[in-house]
């Protein structure tokens, strides 16, 4: 067939198609014009698609047979097992209790703080649904790298010993839970198996790219305490971060890796010095700033810090110093315009305004602005071994920033 006549064939079928097929098309572009990441509209249709839900896995099948053992046929019973019979007491407040399913190798097995632990976990709310699934959850003992409920219960647990922990939102996730699964003042239970126990890795023997790794999951873990108010525990995780990187390695580090480990450092001392700040330890966060400011002299962050931190204690001219340069380098950001016109006005004798934000409320401009995790909590203070009570909130209006 010519050219010409595929084209008039072409027409044609296009002609005779159903009526409905063009507004059908239309809508699925119109779905898509307003989409930020696509420079041209795109017109495609989708076929309806049906998705089987995946069967569960043997050890889950088995995992929810235990349960029905436990609970009987219906769920959401959790509240009777805080008062049965047969379950340890692993706190004495009996918010987190412990049922043996298999005996583990003796009393000489049982894992020390300090000590790295793998275990198997599985873990339900009330309803029955299972948010946690680990086939190999690894942590040291007493770093604050997991619940208190899997920290404690842990710990009491022996070699290859299988139990169910049952926990309330107090050893758990708290007043605000854990989006979007796990909602707020939620019980859980779990079912453990204590897999391995080590001694925690030796720093010296690891090279620059691991200790970077191992760094980066404390200082995560540190955001995450961060985020639900628990400063003390924050600190610790970003002290426990620094001393990862500060540790002497046998391998030297190269140029890059140097590099990459200072930049960790700065964003691990910030982030202390914003716990602190929470914790109103102020001396802290001065040696905090100074740290980082050794490292990177035009850290505009520790720069703001140290200079509103100089001003509260009267020690105006070095704050009227160091905030002339935390602007010089960000011109446009309005905290430290308002801290230092607070100073020139403290100097003239004329009233001072409250400034917009707090020391820990500096903001960068947009263009870098996705380098900074920015959070609103309120003020709070929590502190191992005490149960978690945690609420949500604004203090004042402040925001704080966290890397």
């Amino acid at each position: 067939m010519s050219q010409v006549g595929k084209e008039e064939a072409e027409e044609s079928q296009r002609a005779n198609q159903p009526a409905s097929a063009e507004p059908a098309a239309s809508h699925a572009a119109q779905e898509l014009e307003g989409s930020p990441c696509l420079g041209r509209v795109v017109k495609f249709l989708l076929p309806h698609t049906t998705v089987e839900a995946p069967l569960p896995q043997e050890e889950e099948q088995q995992f929810y047979q235990g349960l029905e053992r436990l609970l009987g046929p219906k769920q959401g019973r959790f509240g009777e097992l805080f008062a049965a019979a047969g379950w340890a007491d692993v706190t004495e407040d009996r918010f987190l209790r412990k049922l043996l399913v298999r005996e583990g190798q003796g009393e000489p097995s049982r894992p020390q703080p300090g000590q790295e632990v793998t275990v198997k976990l599985l873990g339900v709310l009330e309803d029955g649904s299972l948010v946690e699934k680990d086939p190999k959850l690894t942590f040291i003992l007493e770093q604050g790298d997991v619940i208190q409920a899997l920290e404690l219960g842990v710990q009491s647990m022996q070699l290859g010993e299988v139990s169910f922990l049952l926990t309330s939102f107090l050893y758990a996730y708290g007043h605000l839970g854990r989006d979007p699964d796990i909602p707020s003042d939620a019980s859980l239970l779990y079912e453990v198996t204590l897999l391995q126990i080590r001694d925690s890795p030796d720093l010296g023997l690891l090279p620059p790219s691991a200790r970077i790794g191992l760094s980066k999951q404390k200082r995560e873990r540190g955001n995450f305490h961060f985020e639900r108010e628990e400063y003390q525990r924050a600190m610790r995780s970003y002290q426990l971060a620094l001393g990862i990187l500060d540790s002497p390695g046998a391998v030297p580090p190269s140029p890059e890796e140097e590099e990459e480990l200072q930049e960790h450092q700065v964003k691990c001392l910030n982030n202390c010095a914003a716990a602190q700040l929470r914790l109103q330890l102020f001396e802290e966060v001065l040696a905090s700033c100074n740290a980082v400011l050794h490292i990177d002299p035009d850290n505009v962050k520790a720069l703001y810090r140290k200079g509103k931190l100089l001003s509260e204690r009267g020690e105006d001219q070095e704050a009227m110093n160091i905030l002339k340069r935390a602007l010089q380098l960000e011109p446009t950001t309005k905290a430290i315009h308002a801290e230092l016109s607070k100073l020139a006005k403290r100097q003239k004798g004329q009233p001072e305004r409250p400034a917009p934000t707090g020391v820990d409320g500096l903001v960068q401009p947009a263009a870098r602005q996705s380098a900074w995790v920015s959070i609103t909590v309120p003020e709070s203070q929590v502190a191992r071994p005490q149960p978690t009570q945690m609420t949500c909130g604004v203090r004042n209006g402040k925001r704080t920033s966290i890397s």
